[in-house]
């Protein structure tokens, strides 16, 4: 009796003995693909960097291997380097989740990161991708829409895809002159360079975003980062501008909506977006949207000579109709699938309520007043801490005169 429990045991133990080394097979079988898979995504990456189509072509199945390559060749890459995240394999094929970091030379201070997916297949014993695309709800990477196209200007650095030469030198242009009136207005702690991404339509903006298009129909352009704290709303692009921790700002330009503008429009969209890029740092959660848009449109319309009501029409109808706003805007105020009066008139209370600082404080405290709500990291006490300790003044006296100032410059 004995010596057969003893015998079932020793059984149960081979039994557990030979699951143990399966279960052992399996897994080294499973580190084997990962790490044979993460060393073609090094070769990869190599070949990207190294600008060596043939050793990029190696990497990848021969149907369209060197597609990717081709969109990538103009864009001028300091770094590019995958880390494989999660793979799952089902025989010669597999699936692998990857994080992507690459750099633009001369204007990221440290790597963009994306989510990506890629498709891979073994044959003859070694790994090729076969696509390489965003992952779930991730936005497109401009060289997933097309050939890129790059243009360099003396601020800037314009990459577009499905666009005319001289329609990106045009945003080139455009740019070279909002990096310098940017400076001027708020000083020179930021990178004083801009990158600008042109898609082909409103739906290739859409697809870098990750976002519907329409969302964003009546938009020109917004500028897209990271930021320490996460704002409120901040699923959504907004203002914002360059830190070590956020180190690649893009504006993102959408070529339907800003066709129509005209020469003032264009270039004040450019050092608006130009302005979120320079207070990227000092852009919080503890920055309301009226603050972080009104300073930008401040900024792109200083210097222009325009009238508060050639600015603000959609406030000066309300305030000539005796509908006067009975507060600053919120956050709420500012969505872009809000109705459109309703965000004009957001975007121009925000503005008015800088101009009011700047005419009545002076441009230096707007910029202290600025920095001193971002600063503060955290939305509550950040604003009235600012309107106390720079402009000496409280939320309601404040509010009382601004909205005596739309009835000055807008009645």
């Amino acid at each position: 009796m004995a010596g057969r429990r003893r015998a079932s045991r020793a059984g149960l133990s081979l039994v557990l003995l030979l699951a143990v080394l399966v279960g052992c097979g399996g897994r080294v079988s499973s580190d084997t693909a990962t790490a044979d898979v993460q060393r073609v995504l090094d070769r990869r990456a190599a070949a990207v960097v190294d600008r060596d189509e043939a050793a990029f072509r190696a990497t990848g199945e021969a149907a369209g291997a060197g597609t990717a390559f081709v969109n990538l060749r103009d864009v001028p890459l300091a770094a590019w380097s995958y880390r494989l995240k999660e793979l799952h394999r089902s025989g010669d094929r597999a699936t692998a989740r990857a994080e992507l970091r690459y750099r633009v030379e001369g204007y990221d201070a440290a790597p963009v990161t994306a989510d990506r997916t890629l498709r891979l297949t073994r044959a003859a014993g070694a790994w090729r991708v076969a696509s390489d695309e965003p992952a779930g709800k991730a936005g497109d990477q401009l060289w997933d829409q097309g050939a890129v196209t790059a243009v360099r200007g003396e601020r800037s650095l314009v990459l577009g895809v499905g666009q005319p030469g001289e329609r990106l030198r045009s945003f080139a242009d455009l740019a070279d002159h909002a990096v310098p009136a940017v400076s001027e207005a708020w000083g020179r702690d930021w990178a004083r360079h801009v990158v600008v991404l042109v898609p082909k339509s409103l739906e290739g903006m859409a697809g870098l975003l990750g976002a519907p298009a329409s969302g964003y129909r009546g938009i020109a352009a917004v500028t897209t980062g990271e930021v320490s704290e996460a704002r409120p709303g901040s699923s959504r692009p907004e203002g914002g501008g360059g830190s070590a921790k956020a180190p690649a700002d893009r504006i993102i330009v959408n070529p339907d909506a800003y066709g129509v503008l005209g020469d003032l429009g264009k270039q004040v969209v450019l050092t608006h977006e130009t302005t979120h890029v320079a207070t990227r740092a000092h852009t919080t959660a503890a920055t309301p949207l009226w603050l972080s848009e009104g300073y930008a449109d401040w900024v792109g319309y200083r210097g222009s000579g325009r009238a508060a009501g050639q600015v603000a029409p959609e406030l000066e109808r309300s305030v000539a109709e005796g509908r006067l706003p009975a507060a600053l805007p919120d956050d709420g105020d500012f969505g872009f699938t809000a109705d459109a009066g309703r965000l004009a008139q957001a975007y121009e209370g925000g503005w008015m309520a800088c101009r009011l600082i700047a005419d009545h404080w002076g441009e230096v405290r707007l910029n202290d007043f600025y920095r001193a709500v971002g600063d503060h990291r955290k939305r509550a006490g950040a604003v009235e801490g600012a309107l106390r300790d720079v402009l000496h003044t409280t939320p309601e006296k404040f509010t009382e005169l601004w909205r005596q100032y739309l009835r000055d410059q807008l009645g």
